[in-house]
């Protein structure tokens, strides 16, 4: 999937989004660039780009707005590029619903790796969806209110659905199918985002966090999900 993916750089600084889609095309990439907003939200909602690399700083709509708006619907890949000083802004970006982020200055081999993980761990979701409609591997959860359909990607809350994104859903379903044990951090760091915990990454944590909201928001309760301090983290459905 990765040479054939289609990223949508938006970023408004002409001389960065030329070097950012002559660094992707060079490994494969198809690419478009937008530089507004405003523009960028239409962009995603109508040509549903595989990825899209998302700065903070644009004329209109800045990132955070262009993600918030985009994510409900959008279920494609965002890494956010953010500012270097302090970690405030990509911890806001994956707050709205980014998925990853990479600091500016971009390092082009970090930016390439989080991008081919995450455009892997869809590509994988893809694989798996086609096997169970083929009807190879039909998996489902079901614990208290909480029913789980791996197959559909959906999970309810006494018949409601709840609205999550991509990697939430991955999230939600690798904590539940191993109810009741301690699912550590770096673990899922490496099936989720395919690198190593280095100890202050906060990328799971924020995920977790938005992830508990979700769940409260349609009817769940925040307590399904345990923090096992120093270990990583526990499902159970009381």
């Amino acid at each position: 999937m990765e040479s054939e993916a289609t990223v949508l750089i938006v970023e408004d600084d002409p001389a960065l989004a030329s070097a950012l889609s002559e660094l992707l095309e060079t490994e494969g990439f198809n690419t478009q660039i937008e530089s507004n907003g405003e523009n960028a939200i239409s962009r995603i909602r109508d040509e549903n780009p595989d990825a899209v690399l998302l700065d903070l700083g644009l004329p209109d709509s800045d990132g955070f707005e262009v993600c918030k708006a985009v994510r409900p619907d959008y279920m494609g890949a965002i890494i956010m590029l953010t500012g270097s000083h302090g970690d405030n802004d990509h911890i806001r970006g994956l707050e709205v619903g980014a998925d990853d982020y990479v600091t500016k200055p971009v390092s082009p081999p970090l930016l390439l790796a989080r991008l081919k993980a995450l455009l892997r761990r869809i590509e994988q979701i893809s694989e798996v969806t086609d096997l169970s409609v083929a009807g190879g591997d039909s998996k489902k959860l079901n614990m208290g209110p909480l029913f789980i359909d791996r197959r559909a990607r959906q999970a309810t809350i006494s018949d409601t659905l709840v609205e999550l994104t991509t990697f939430e859903f991955d999230l939600l379903w690798m904590l539940a199918r191993r109810s009741g044990t301690t699912v550590r951090r770096d673990e899922l760091y490496r099936q989720l985002l395919d690198r190593e915990y280095d100890g202050l990454d906060r990328t799971i944590d924020v995920h977790i966090s938005r992830l508990r909201k979700k769940l409260v928001e349609f009817g769940g309760d925040a307590d399904w999900i345990k923090t096992v301090h120093g270990k990583g983290y526990q499902f159970f459905v009381t």
